[in-house]
């Protein structure tokens, strides 16, 4: 039984960046993740579901358009979670929206947590490594559009890796 997510891929140089800063704050999973904006966590499907979840990505595709997002400063879902993410200025309700279209039909899973649209930067790490994170990334900021989303499938041994990109064909937002 695979395991999937679906997520807007941060683009070059800034996936790079926040990776290697990821990485540089002890954050071991970072390796294994590429930079993104969560759609659908992690989730368990049976192998004979994935010709519908490709097939319903294609059509959400078909209805979203292309949009900016705008990262910029840091945010924290302390204590609730030991996060820290870089926040969304721009791009909040397309992405909301987008997540939504995703998480219906053969993808239609329950969420943890409310849908918050970021980028982690820190995870599972002890305090002062959060809080180093929340203020040395305070002035990060980069814009770009999303003109696509990813099916990604988890490897043990690779981590994380597209399996399929849909390109937005909808009107432009």
């Amino acid at each position: 039984m695979p395991t999937i997510g679906v997520a807007v891929a941060i683009p070059e140089p800034w996936a790079s960046e926040l990776q290697d800063y990821r990485t540089s704050v002890g954050d071991t999973t970072a390796a294994m993740i590429p930079t993104h904006i969560t759609l659908v966590p992690p989730t368990d499907i049976d192998d004979l579901v994935v010709a519908d979840v490709e097939k319903h990505l294609e059509e959400v595709a078909t209805e979203v358009g292309t949009y900016c997002v705008h990262l910029r400063g840091t945010g924290t879902f302390r204590p609730v979670s030991p996060v820290v993410f870089v926040t969304l200025v721009e791009g909040i309700s397309q992405c909301e929206q987008l997540a939504a279209a995703v998480r219906r039909g053969p993808l239609d899973v329950e969420l943890q947590y409310p849908y918050h649209p970021h980028v982690t930067v820190a995870h599972h790490l002890e305090d002062p490594l959060l809080d180093r994170a929340f203020e040395e990334l305070a002035a990060f900021e980069c814009e770009f559009d999303v003109a696509d989303f990813h099916l990604y499938v988890h490897d043990d041994d690779a981590g994380w890796r597209p399996a399929r990109t849909f390109a937005l064909h909808g009107a432009p937002d």
